[in-house]
């Protein structure tokens, strides 16, 4: 009986025929002008045809690898920095601990000085850092958090942060496994529901790792690479410092760029940037300041990433 029926069916294909080519190929040009389509309608295709990796142009640049710019730069350049740069005072939380009874400047200190090698055990990027640590301080601007539930807060930052700039996100087991199964996973989830409703969903905000790309790659920055990483552990610093979120992402970036060209002018020596900067009331002026104070006390880590720096950059000599 069944032998019966796959020998019927077999006749049957065989009075239908084979799939004419030029429906075949109709077929497929569907597919893909449906798929171009919706490609170009989000902005991806744009984005894949104008990609510096992808330019014929750029990939015949003659210009040698230490003058590049980062892809971001080449594709926005000052039209997405003027675009941040307006959006910065809006994302810009100054007073979060204001309506915090029963957290300190001293507790988000450790808590963000615990946050920076949470991230980059993860291996998550320095703009996810810096945007957890900048919806920490917007939910905190408007919401009380209890003393014991801080660092879930934190976690939850970095999640969010992770869901929103990286390709993939630590897993929330790992994530509360720092934090030695103090919380649970329903709690954590809660705690993001809330966060998302407080900051009505406006998760992406202009950060201090943004603008310190963007300044790092301006045409006219010298040594964009030792200076960039050096300025980045100066920003690392100054995110745990609650002293600083006063002055503006954009100007902390600039200043940290300008205290990392100045050590590694120096040579090393930290102690001689604290007595420099006049009384100058201006905002950046102070900012700096504070920067070069800040340096001077953590001026033994600073020693090790610039020794490292100063190695790599003679190995690449004599290679």
């Amino acid at each position: 009986m069944v032998s019966s029926v796959n020998e019927a069916a077999r006749k049957q294909r065989r009075k239908a025929g084979p799939t004419p080519p030029t429906e075949a190929r109709a077929t497929a040009r569907h597919r893909k002008q449906t798929l171009v389509s919706k490609l170009s309608d989000s902005g991806f295709e744009e984005d894949l045809g104008s990609s510096p990796i992808c330019s014929p142009a750029r990939a015949d640049s003659t210009e040698p690898p230490a003058v590049q710019l980062s892809n971001w730069y080449l594709q926005y350049g000052d039209v997405g920095f003027q675009i941040q740069r307006d959006n910065e005072a809006k994302f810009h939380s100054g007073k979060s601990l204001a309506r915090q009874p029963q957290l300190t400047a001293e507790a988000r200190c450790k808590l963000v000085s615990w946050l920076v090698p949470v991230h980059k055990h993860f291996r998550l990027s320095f703009e996810c850092c810096c945007l957890a640590v900048n919806i920490m301080d917007r939910f905190m601007a408007s919401t009380p958090v209890a003393a014991d539930c801080f660092q879930l807060l934190g976690v939850t930052a970095l999640l969010l942060a992770s869901k929103q700039v990286e390709v993939g996100s630590p897993r929330i087991g790992h994530l509360l496994a720092l934090c030695c199964d103090a919380f649970t996973k329903e709690q954590l989830c809660n705690l993001e529901c809330l966060v998302l409703r407080r900051l009505n969903f406006r998760i992406a905000a202009p950060t201090l790792a943004f603008f310190l790309d963007y300044y790092a790659n301006y045409p006219d920055a010298k040594g964009p690479g030792r200076r960039c990483n050096l300025a980045r552990k100066v920003c690392e610093l100054s995110l745990s410092d609650y002293a600083f979120n006063k002055y503006p992402p954009s100007l902390t970036a600039r200043c940290a760029l300008r205290i990392a060209g100045e050590l590694l002018e120096a040579k090393g020596h930290f102690r001689s940037l604290l007595g420099q900067g006049g009384r100058n009331h201006n905002l950046a002026q102070e900012c700096k300041d504070n920067l070069r104070l800040l340096v001077s006390l953590n001026q033994g880590s600073l020693e090790v990433i610039h020794g490292l720096l100063c190695s790599m950059a003679s190995l690449r000599d004599v290679l």
